[in-house]
């Protein structure tokens, strides 16, 4: 069945996700208003899947944004699907609901669609988002992870969230999961950095063996905020010569021959963009296909290139990217 901008993929507990959505992650150098402003410019345009988090620091703004949206009869709200994400001061299982309940008290929202751990590191509990010892460390923090997975689960079954999953998480970590006493609501799905330079291929056969959906971001490789890739000279996805070789022939923007390139190995695209012209461009990827070969040679280039290197967290056990993962 060929694609559309309306294409759903089923998870594993029978909830149906976009196979395209809109990141809301922003430097500081953009406002929380222009984050409301993109936001609501993308549902205008067909999205229909909103990717944020608290750590974004703006979903009161983008609660806002899929409120007004709504309000105006643009969507209904089963029309729209949130992902959101627990972050890593919050992995402790107390500490789990209550700061779901915060982001939807922020979103003004009655449920979360989908609710990720962002990552497997685990930072001290508290209210600092990013504790530090005395020389400046990050002071990490050791919770059962299959502890926080029960608070996730419980979550669910209130009702406060349609689904749980994770996102940045090994195949080691998932497994520690999937093989916990009493799973009551596998994985549904799993956000990882995604695009021609990290295929991610290993990571997803585990995937589809277990029936979770993947759902990838960073697919145009261009995050360089502070913090992200140590080597300021890495290579851009979007300057690969056989990337552009295929857009030209395509008559496409390199960008939206990246996006295609990862929603035909059946990820969820999630694209993030505060111009409302490449807004339209990133949706519009539909109505193309890449052949076999093209796909091929994409997936040739693939150089295991992370642009989410967290290196200041290597020293936390739970480091999910060492080179053994």
């Amino acid at each position: 069945m060929a694609l559309t901008a309306d294409s759903r993929i089923e998870l594993n507990d029978g909830h149906k996700i976009p196979m395209i959505g809109f990141g809301t992650f922003a430097p500081q150098s953009y406002s929380k208003e222009q984050a409301k402003e993109a936001v609501m410019a993308a549902i205008d345009i067909g999205y229909r899947l909103i990717d944020s988090a608290f750590i974004y620091l703006n979903e009161v703004e983008v609660g806002e944004a899929i409120r007004s949206k709504i309000a105006n009869g643009t969507v209904k709200r089963e029309d729209i699907f949130y992902v959101g994400k627990l972050w890593n001061n919050n992995h402790c299982p107390k500490r789990v609901r209550p700061a779901l309940e915060q982001s939807l008290k922020d979103l003004q929202l009655e449920y979360i669609d989908v609710y990720l751990i962002h990552t497997p590191v685990e930072f001290k509990p508290g209210e600092d988002l990013f504790p530090k010892d005395e020389n400046g460390k990050v002071i990490f923090h050791d919770t059962d992870i299959q502890e926080t997975w029960k608070a996730l689960e419980a979550c669910k079954d209130a009702g406060l969230v349609k689904s749980i999953g994770v996102s940045n998480f090994n195949e080691k970590q998932l497994e520690l999961i999937l093989n916990m006493p009493g799973l009551k609501h596998k994985p549904a799905c799993c956000e990882m950095e995604c695009h021609i330079y990290l295929n991610q291929n290993k990571l997803l056969k585990f995937l589809k063996y277990h029936n979770i959906v993947p759902l990838g971001y960073a697919v145009l490789g261009s995050a360089r905020a502070p913090g992200w890739l140590e080597d300021e000279n890495a290579p851009k996805v979007l300057e690969d010569p056989v990337l552009n070789t295929i857009a030209k022939r395509l008559k496409r923007t390199p960008a939206q021959v990246a996006q295609r390139f990862v929603l035909q190995k059946d990820i969820v695209v999630i694209a993030k963009t505060f111009t409302n012209g490449r807004i339209k461009e990133n949706f519009s990827i539909f109505d193309f296909e890449l052949s076999d070969a093209d796909m091929k040679d994409l997936d040739g280039v693939n150089k295991n290139l992370r642009y989410l290197s967290l290196k200041s967290w290597e020293e936390s056990p739970k480091f999910p990217f060492h080179d053994d993962c």
